[in-house]
């Protein structure tokens, strides 16, 4: 009896032996690798930490069942396009790009790494996808782009001041999305002379703000930007230097003078991103996953800017506003 389980034993014995242990069978577990790609630092940027926030949600946790590599420019655009050819020799499963200014590089260094994109420009314009259904490449996203809104903005400008007949529209005519052809249409409907102020460079301004000037321009409309965004204190303090009423898309121009803001829930979009990269790292194609437009805007309304213009807010406007600021 003994010698018919010896053979038994023996191969126990053996199977112990050479079974991996769970250091090793954790080790031989592919951890997936998510690049980054910033214009700032992760500090400053504070879409990345809403994204990071999107993929703890999704059960991601940095160092423990994904690797993140994150390399960013400092705000100095030049470094871009090295930083992510750095990224792409990492060969990662996933590259994450912030902004149409970061996600035009990291697409020019890789054509097959996937790349997940947050964009405040037409991914279509701009030469990022082939469609906005159908991306077809090995990029894909959100974008905080929406045309049938484009000239929300301009209609609420009206509402909130009837009296405005003369309005500067500021935007970078090398961002493409639609906010300036929008406005346009809006401007007709409305019975608003519209006056285009572009600026391309930081360069641009003082001569747009001169032309504003001239023109006699009683309210100012910022398309959003980076390049708005850098040079956002530079424009509030012209418009309140020469008392115009501010009103803008996403972003905090209710921080800064503006009596409105409306656009996305940019850091929602952010959040959303995440999920990209959680389909992507599960099997889906880039190719096959439709770019992602908003579906919920913000109304923010600041009531003491306002004021100081001599404006009163109609409560039409009020009830509507997600934030007050008093």
């Amino acid at each position: 009896m003994m010698l018919r389980k010896a053979p038994l034993i023996a191969g126990l014995a053996l199977a112990v032996l050479y079974a991996p242990s769970p250091a090793t069978a954790q080790q031989a577990a592919k951890v997936p690798r998510l690049g980054v790609l910033l214009y700032s630092t992760p500090q400053a940027d504070p879409g990345y930490a809403a994204f990071l926030q999107g993929l703890q949600a999704l059960g991601y946790v940095d160092g423990k069942n994904i690797a993140i590599e994150p390399r960013y420019a400092e705000g100095k655009p030049e470094r871009l396009p090295e930083l992510a050819t750095e990224l792409v020799r990492l060969r990662p499963d996933v590259i994450l790009a912030l902004g149409g200014d970061v996600a035009s590089p990291a697409k020019q260094a890789t054509g097959t790494i996937p790349i997940v994109v947050q964009v405040s420009n037409d991914p279509v314009q701009s030469g990022l996808v082939a469609s906005i259904g159908r991306p077809g490449g090995n990029l894909t996203g959100v974008t905080l782009i929406h045309d049938e809104l484009a000239g929300k903005t301009l209609e609420l400008l009206k509402e909130a001041a009837p009296r405005v007949s003369r309005v500067a529209i500021l935007w970078n005519p090398d961002h493409a999305d639609p906010e300036f052809r929008e406005s346009q249409r809006a401007a007709g409907i409305l019975g608003v002379r519209l006056q285009s102020l572009e600026v391309r460079q930081g360069g641009d301004f003082e001569a747009t703000f001169q032309a504003a000037v001239r023109e006699r321009a009683e309210a100012l409309i910022v398309v959003p930007s980076r390049l708005m965004l850098l040079n956002r204190q530079r424009i509030a303090d012209f418009a309140a230097k020469n008392r115009l009423i501010l009103v803008g898309g996403w972003g905090a121009w209710t921080h800064f003078g503006g009596i409105l803001t409306y656009g996305p829930d940019t850091l929602g979009m952010s959040r959303r991103a995440a999920t990209y990269v959680d389909k992507i790292l599960k099997g889906a194609k880039p190719a096959d996953l439709p770019v992602e437009q908003p579906t919920r805007f913000e109304l923010v309304i600041n009531l003491k800017a306002a004021k100081a213009l001599g404006l009163t807010i109609p409560p039409s406007i009020l009830v509507r506003a997600d934030r007050v600021i008093q």
